[in-house]
């Protein structure tokens, strides 16, 4: 039989398809095995106006509450339900390992993720990936409230935490006054506050 370059060639790319796809089930089977067994088996009620581990984080200008841990996810994510007394918002900032998304309950905000703005309302969302400049603002009288969730949870329970030591108001010049707690949980402040 004549020799077939074609042939050959042929042949050999099913082969190495098949590889390839095993090498890649391995790699998947490794990870999934490397990755640390941190969730719980049960489920976690955590009652309305309550913090999952009953603390009370007064921080920019209203009352953040853990609904779900990083601990119960296995730091896939955490959410926060946020009741804001105060007008105003975080300075405008990136987090460049968590996606965040936004669920208004009650109130209005205003949110700015990169160069688009969108005002929010009662039961819109709205999403900022990672690595995206993002910031919002409560822009009505009286209460608001709002759910955040981040994707993955990183350290920002521990982040909110070190917020509350700050004080329950909006700092001033926050952009510049909190830019070192910022940085040392994976984000970065990129301008002030949004003015509405």
């Amino acid at each position: 039989m004549p020799h077939n370059p074609t042939r050959r060639s042929f042949l050999q790319l099913p082969l190495a398809a098949l590889a390839l796809d095993l090498t890649t089930k391995s790699r998947a089977a490794d990870a999934l095995a490397s990755t640390p067994a941190s969730r719980g088996d049960k489920g976690v009620r955590v009652g309305a106006g309550q913090d999952r581990y009953a603390e009370e984080l007064m921080i920019m200008g209203g009352r953040f509450d853990l609904k779900v841990s990083a601990k119960d996810t296995g730091g896939d994510l955490c959410i926060y339900d946020t009741v804001r007394l105060a007008k105003g918002g975080p300075a405008l900032h990136r987090h460049f390992a968590q996606d965040e998304w936004f669920y208004v309950i009650r109130g209005e905000f205003i949110l700015r993720v990169g160069e688009d703005t969108m005002k929010l309302g009662p039961g819109d969302s709205a999403f900022a990936p990672r690595k995206i400049p993002h910031a919002f603002a409560k822009i009505n009288e009286g209460e608001g409230q709002m759910l955040v969730l981040f994707q993955p949870a990183g350290s920002m329970e521990d982040f909110f935490l070190q917020m509350s030591k700050l004080g329950r108001e909006i700092p001033q010049n926050q952009e510049v006054v909190m830019k070192q707690l910022w940085a040392s949980h994976g984000q970065e402040v990129v301008g002030p506050p949004l003015k509405f």
